[in-house]
């Protein structure tokens, strides 16, 4: 199990990262660029800059640079920044030099990785920002792209989040579907605590009934679904500090510090990945 979470866990590493790429030239270039190869003659350089067009958390230089290479490794790619960093519009993120068909090509693909990663980063920040000076740690989800979670749970932690499960081989979550299955609470963590005694178990609930018989139950770690922020501090009464304690859905950067306030070792929020909004940029070439 390690070697497996270990390798999914460095999205950077050119067996996991290559096969990504491919794809998405693939998609974009298929057979030729019609439109550069009609223009560009192939003995052309020429020389670009990649500009960060908005203020935000500059994630996926390392994706960029190496989509350039695949491309084309005459390419040069000199990174002005480095992920995590804080960028800001018109900011020059990168320059480029070498075969100007390769560039072009190359283009569109780097960009939406770079897009899309620093979108994830520049929301997770926010969050993370929204509940600095607590104890309270910002947690991602699977809730993912298929295909990109190593990648986007790489930009949360760029954002400044702390990754929650990569799937669902590495952390036992009791959700409420296994509770509707096993017939509540305490029948399902007997039940995964007998298949798997050594693990630690995080088990959700939706109501304070959940909450007691978990606590009944002994479980190390209690997810709060659901709740409003009056609700958590109701809850963290009851807890009195018997359980580590997550809070999921309805979170928002409006309500999050609230949550952070009421007493919460966790938040994970979905929107990190499923709805952050890309940060833009633009490449811009002259002849050389």
């Amino acid at each position: 199990m390690t070697a497996t979470i270990d390798r999914l866990a460095d999205p950077l590493a050119p067996e996991r990262l290559d096969p990504l790429i491919g794809a998405a030239l693939a998609e974009d270039v298929g057979d030729s660029d019609l439109t550069t190869e009609g223009i560009v003659p192939p003995e052309m350089t020429c020389r670009g800059k990649i500009v960060c067009k908005q203020d935000g958390v500059i994630a996926g230089l390392p994706v960029t640079r190496r989509v350039f290479q695949l491309v084309d490794e005459r390419l040069q790619f000199d990174a002005k920044t480095q992920d995590g960093q804080k960028v800001q519009e018109d900011q020059i993120v990168a320059r480029l030099f070498g075969p100007a068909r390769s560039m072009l090509r190359a283009e569109r693909v780097a960009l939406n990785f770079l897009q899309h990663l620093s979108g994830i980063a520049t929301l997770t920040s926010k969050y993370v920002k929204a509940v600095e000076g607590t104890k309270t740690q910002i947690l991602d989800t699977r809730k993912t792209t298929p295909g990109l979670r190593a990648l986007e749970k790489y930009a949360t932690r760029t954002g400044g989040a702390v990754n929650h499960r990569m799937g669902l081989y590495d952390q036992i979550l009791v959700k409420d579907s296994h509770l509707a299955l096993a017939n509540g609470v305490s029948p399902a963590l007997r039940a995964v605590r007998k298949a798997h005694p050594e693990a630690m178990v995080n088990v959700e609930v939706s109501n304070l009934q959940e909450l007691e018989q978990a606590l009944n139950d002994k479980a190390p770690r209690i997810l709060l679904d659901n709740f409003a922020p009056g609700q958590v501090r109701e809850a963290m009464q009851i807890i009195r500090g018997r359980a580590k304690v997550e809070i999921s859905g309805g979170v928002l950067l409006t309500n999050a510090r609230a949550y952070a306030l009421a007493g919460a070792d966790f938040i994970s929020v979905g929107a990190l990945t499923h709805s952050a909004t890309a940060l833009d940029y633009s490449m811009k070439v002259t002849r050389y």
